[in-house]
């Protein structure tokens, strides 16, 4: 088998995964529900202007990451929401130890 089959054999499993089909499941609900895509909307876009803010060695600001725990605070209290966060949470922690062990196999021709 060659790489391209291997890593197309990977591409399916990710997607016919439980975790994958669960979120895409779950992401079609909220974004079909206006108010809870909005701020859904609004809580990302929070969380992506702290993590640029981290990486950038920028200060955090208090009150932003306040107002963004308590969004997610008033989230989580939606059982959707709830089950969201942690489907989202499964698959980008196999995306993740999958791009670890790719990451372990060729390190010593990274460094």
């Amino acid at each position: 088998m060659n790489i391209y089959d291997t890593a197309n054999k990977l591409a399916y499993e990710l997607k016919t995964s439980e975790e994958y089909t669960n979120y895409k499941k779950l992401k079609e609900e909220v974004k079909n529900n206006l108010e809870l895509k909005e701020k859904l909307e609004n809580f990302e876009k929070a969380r992506y202007e702290l993590q640029i803010a981290t990486i950038q060695g920028n200060k955090q600001d208090e009150q932003k990451a306040q107002d963004m725990q308590n969004l997610y605070l008033e989230l989580i209290q939606n059982e959707t929401m709830k089950k969201y966060f942690e489907a989202e949470l499964k698959f980008n922690v196999i995306l993740a130890d999958v791009n670890k062990l790719i990451g372990e196999a060729v390190q010593d021709i990274l460094k």
